[in-house]
C-alpha cells in the first residue's frame, strides 16, 4: 500500500456513514412543519441542509446537523409585529411543532435555532427562516431582546461545490481532512473557515488537478498555508456569499507544527528503503487513530 491508498483509505474512513438516519430525521422534520405551515406532507419542500453537511465537507464524528426550513412570509409578519421578542415566540412555536413527532426527545431552542437532540449524539439544528428576494434568509435571533439576522448559505455550498469539481475534487477530501487534524490537535478553528481556507488555497495549488497520491504534499502545503495566515487577521470572506467568518482563535501554531510533521513522514516516505512505518505514524500523529497504521 503506498501513499495515494493510504490518503484514499484515511478519505473513506472520514465519511459520513449515518447517512439514511440523517435522511429520515431530515424529512420527518420537513414533513412536520410542511404539514403545519404549508399545509402539505412534502419531506423535502421548505427544507435546506446547510452548514458542513451542505457543503458535503463533514466528516464520521459530525454531532451538528444544520438545516433550514423556510417559513411562510405571514408568520415572519405575524411575528415582526410584536411589542417584544417576536423572535422567541417564533423559535417556540416551531419548536412546539417539532415536538408532535419528536415528543420524546429534549427539544429546546437556543436563541437562534430548535435543537433537536438524538440518542446517536446528532442534534440537528433547525433555524426557522424566511426566503428573500436574492435567495439569502432572514432568521430569528432571540438573543438581547430579539432582532432579525441574514443568512446566505446557498452560495457558500454552490462555490465549495463547483471548485470541487474544478480541482478533481480534491477541495472536499481537504476539507474533511483538515477537520480530523481539528479533532485530533484540538485546534480553535470553525468548520466553515476550514472550508473557506481550504476553498482559498485550493484555487492556487499547483498538483490541484491531481489525484490522492499527491495528497501529502497538500497536506503539508496546506499547513504551510495556514501556518502564513496573519495571526492579526480577524476574519476571512466565505466562498461564494462573501459573508465575513470570525476565526474561534489561533490556529497557526498548530498548523506550523503539523507542517514539520509533515515534512517528517515525507522524508519517510522518500526514504532509500522507505520507511512506510515510521511515515504512516508521522501522519497518524497529525490525524489520529483513522489514518491506515
Amino acid at each position: 500500500m503506498g501513499v495515494g491508498e493510504w490518503f484514499s483509505t484515511f478519505y473513506g474512513e472520514l465519511a459520513v456513514k449515518s447517512t439514511d438516519t440523517i435522511s429520515n430525521r431530515y424529512k420527518a422534520i420537513t414533513k412536520r412543519l410542511n404539514t403545519d405551515y404549508w399545509v402539505t406532507t412534502s419531506d423535502t419542500s421548505h427544507s435546506l441542509y446547510v452548514g458542513s453537511y451542505g457543503r458535503n465537507t463533514a466528516t464520521n464524528s459530525i454531532s451538528d446537523l444544520d438545516m433550514i426550513f423556510q417559513l411562510p412570509y405571514s408568520q415572519y409578519e405575524k411575528y415582526n409585529a410584536y411589542q417584544s421578542n417576536g423572535q422567541s415566540a417564533l423559535l417556540q412555536a416551531v419548536k412546539g411543532s417539532i415536538e408532535k413527532t419528536y415528543w420524546k426527545t429534549s427539544i429546546r431552542g437556543d436563541g437562534q435555532v430548535i435543537l433537536v437532540p438524538f440518542d446517536d449524539g446528532i442534534t440537528f439544528e433547525v433555524v426557522p427562516a424566511f426566503i428573500n428576494n436574492n435567495g439569502s434568509y432572514t432568521y430569528p435571533d432571540a438573543n438581547g431582546g430579539g432582532q432579525w439576522r441574514t443568512t446566505n448559505p446557498k452560495p457558500e455550498i454552490n462555490a465549495v461545490r463547483t471548485r470541487n469539481t474544478e480541482c478533481n475534487y480534491n477541495l472536499v477530501p481537504l476539507c474533511r481532512m483538515a477537520r480530523a487534524w481539528k479533532s485530533k490537535w484540538s485546534v480553535p478553528i470553525g468548520g466553515l473557515l476550514i472550508d473557506t481556507l481550504a476553498y482559498q488555497f485550493i484555487a492556487n495549488w499547483s498538483h490541484r488537478d491531481k489525484s490522492f497520491l499527491y495528497y501529502d504534499f497538500m497536506i503539508r502545503d496546506f499547513f504551510y498555508f495556514l501556518a502564513n495566515q496573519s495571526a492579526t487577521q480577524e476574519y476571512w470572506k466565505a466562498p461564494g456569499s462573501g459573508q465575513w467568518v470570525y476565526g474561534k482563535g489561533l490556529f497557526q501554531a498548530k498548523a506550523k507544527r503539523c507542517y514539520n510533521i509533515a515534512l517528517e513522514a515525507i522524508a519517510h516516505e522518500s526514504a532509500t528503503p522507505k520507511r512506510e512505518w515510521s511515515a504512516k505514524n508521522k501522519w497518524r500523529e497529525i490525524f489520529g487513530s483513522k489514518f491506515p497504521s
